[in-house]
Parts: structure tokens; sequence; C-alpha cells
């Protein structure tokens, strides 16, 4: 599992893939708009340390600072279908 806060389950394979995912579009429109992280995190409101831990694509990263960095960036993500998990 990747570095960074402490996760009580383990996360599924395409679940982790989707937060992957996200990291990587919101770096990629981060650095088009020409900003560093220093820059991203002031206008986030939250430690340059949180920018990098979302465009790695850590699990621990709060979902409203990864929603809060797309849309700072002019992206959004869109809504996905949920399907029952199997039972471990």
């Amino acid at each position: 599992m990747a570095r960074g806060k402490h996760v009580s389950t383990e996360i599924d394979p395409a679940a982790l893939a989707a937060i992957q995912t996200l990291g990587a579009a919101a770096r990629q429109a981060r650095l088009q708009a020409g900003d560093g992280q220093a820059a991203a995190a002031t206008r986030l409101g939250v430690h340059v340390q949180t920018i990098g831990r979302i465009e790695a694509g850590e699990p621990g990263v709060a979902i409203a600072h990864v929603m809060g960095m797309l849309a700072l960036y002019g992206l959004s993500a869109s809504p996905v279908a949920l399907t029952p998990a199997e039972p471990h």
C-alpha cells in the first residue's frame, strides 16, 4: 500500500486504480496550468504534502481535498456505477 495515513481496510485494486487515475489527472491539470505543488497547496488551503499525496494516488487523502483539487483546475470526477462488493 502507498505511504501516508493508515487506511483501515484493504482497498480493492479497481478502487485504488481509480484513485490513482484521479491523482494523475489532477497532476496533469496542475502542470498545464503552470502551477507548482506549493501554489496548488496555497490555492486549495492544504499543506504541500497533501498535493503530493493526491497526485500519487494515496488512498488516505480526504475525498474533499481530492475533489477540491480537481475543481480548482476545472476538472470533475464523473459518477461511477456502484455495484455491491462480493463478501470476503
